[in-house]
């Protein structure tokens, strides 16, 4: 372990600028390297999914008094801060782990240890909301079929894909994106064509993005903590640094690009859709309520479409990235020796972290049964432990460059992580009460995890106090 610290010092005080390998940090390379840039922006756009309003819009529209648009939005702007800090991170710790690894060198290694605990309470929690969001769908459609045999056959797909490595996942990905986008098209197109006919009373107008009539930012950003749930996954491009051949700096601009190009699809499809049924207070039910829309634009033809690719694109596209980035972090974690040893194993042929893989799919399993029937719980949790470990990014980058490496560039170091905390921040306190009441059961266990592992001496220094 005295390597680690030894290597990780050498990495650290050669300056700002660190080589992209994992052996300037303590660790052996054993992940295979064979991603691109657009291998990685790929998956984050995969992880967002770019048609991800479509299960929440009803929710989000409501909570926005119709101002959706502008939900987005806010989300998105709040997320490029957050984005560009995970850049700032990523470049200058190319290795897996995320917000884990970020906050442990950049604080310190208790911090870091927090910061993992957090992410994992995301990470291992949004599988399960996205294969029960789409077993839900389907259900819709063939009510025959027990929602838990979709689970089955979603979990079943994905770990299978995960187990025989990264770059069927990116193959996977890449034809699942196109179809996503493509069904994003064909929605757009019928929408717009829609309101210029003037179906259902549309026209054009800003009000998806202020209406002075109901706006107020306490609403606004009640509805944003909604929103956000949609953007929840450009983070997880960072998992995946010890996997990529284009660099240190392919990790933080896929990241940026990303966020910035999702973002601008879902201010798209909720603008018009906003437009074609603009009195929010008559969805039938705001499960359904943009499949209602897609009817009313292109016929039952457009619904039930959307609802196959919702389901689809939730069940297999973003739980399979998503499976992929917590099982990096429990790898991650694990080789740190803050997790059982086991999960850090590799496979000998496919160098993926199966173990972690497998443990994940087993975790989703329990999950999605215990919470079949309280989604929106769920829900709640998920937002709460990547909107927390978002706030240990943006400290971790201030006190890292800053206070560790004197450095003089405020504008990237200071202003904008300080932007990104507050936005995000403010988000955070609006989280619904049952999201703030399990935040302190599920740190109480984190602190209680990590007296342990220090009286059993198992948390031996990594980082230390760089």
């Amino acid at each position: 372990m005295e390597t680690n610290v030894t290597s990780q010092r050498a990495a650290t005080n050669a300056g700002l600028e660190h080589p992209a390998n994992v052996e300037q940090f303590g660790y052996k390379q054993e992940l295979k390297r064979s991603l691109s840039f657009w291998d990685l922006l790929i998956y984050g756009l995969i992880f967002m999914v770019p048609i991800a309003p479509f299960g929440i819009y009803g929710y989000v529209a409501q909570g926005s008094f119709g101002m959706v648009s502008l939900a987005y939005l806010i989300g998105m702007v709040g997320m490029v801060f957050t984005a560009l800090s995970y850049a700032r991170m990523s470049e200058a710790f190319p290795i897996a782990g995320s917000v884990y690894s970020y906050a442990q060198r950049g604080i310190n290694e208790h911090v870091g240890f927090f910061a993992g605990w957090v992410i994992l309470l995301d990470y291992i929690l949004i599988p399960s909301l996205l294969y029960l969001i789409s077993a839900s769908a389907l259900g819709a459609i063939i009510p025959e079929i027990p929602s838990y045999v979709w689970l089955l056959i979603f979990i079943g797909i994905n770990t299978v894909i995960n187990i025989f490595g990264i770059e069927i996942t990116a193959k996977a990905n890449k034809i699942i994106l196109i179809l996503q986008l493509l069904i994003l098209a064909v929605f757009i197109t019928a929408a717009v064509i829609a309101v210029a006919k003037g179906v259902n009373g549309a026209t054009f107008t800003f009000k998806p993005l202020y209406d002075k009539a109901h706006f107020s930012i306490g609403t606004v950003m009640g509805a944003v903590s909604i929103a956000v749930l949609s953007f929840l996954g450009f983070d997880a491009v960072s998992t995946l640094a010890e996997e990529t051949n284009g660099g240190k700096k392919a990790i933080g601009r896929s990241i940026v690009f990303s966020l910035l190009v999702i973002g601008i699809m879902f201010i798209v499809q909720t603008w018009v859709a906003a437009l074609l049924w603009p009195d929010y207070t008559t969805f039938e039910n705001a499960d359904v309520a943009f499949y209602q829309i897609a009817e009313l634009a292109g016929g039952p033809w457009l619904k039930w479409t959307t609802i196959i690719a919702t389901a689809l694109a939730w069940g297999i596209a973003n739980s399979l990235v998503a499976q992929a980035a917590i099982s990096r972090i429990l790898y991650s974690m694990a080789r740190d020796k803050k997790l059982p040893g086991i999960l850090a194993k590799v496979h000998s042929k496919y160098k993926t972290p199966y173990m972690s893989v497998l443990i994940v799919a087993a975790i989703s399993l329990i999950v999605t049964l215990s919470f079949s029937s309280h989604i929106a719980s769920l829900s709640s949790l998920v937002n709460f432990g990547a909107l927390t470990a978002f706030l240990f990014l943006h400290l971790s980058v201030i006190n890292y460059f800053l206070r560790k490496q004197k450095s003089k560039d405020y504008l990237n170091h200071l202003l904008y992580p300080l932007i990104g905390f507050m936005i995000i921040g403010y988000v955070w306190y609006s989280l619904d009460a049952a999201s703030k009441q399990f935040r302190f059961i599920w740190m109480g266990i984190g602190i209680v995890y990590m007296i342990y592992l220090k009286l059993t001496k198992k948390n031996a220094s990594i980082a230390g106090d760089l």
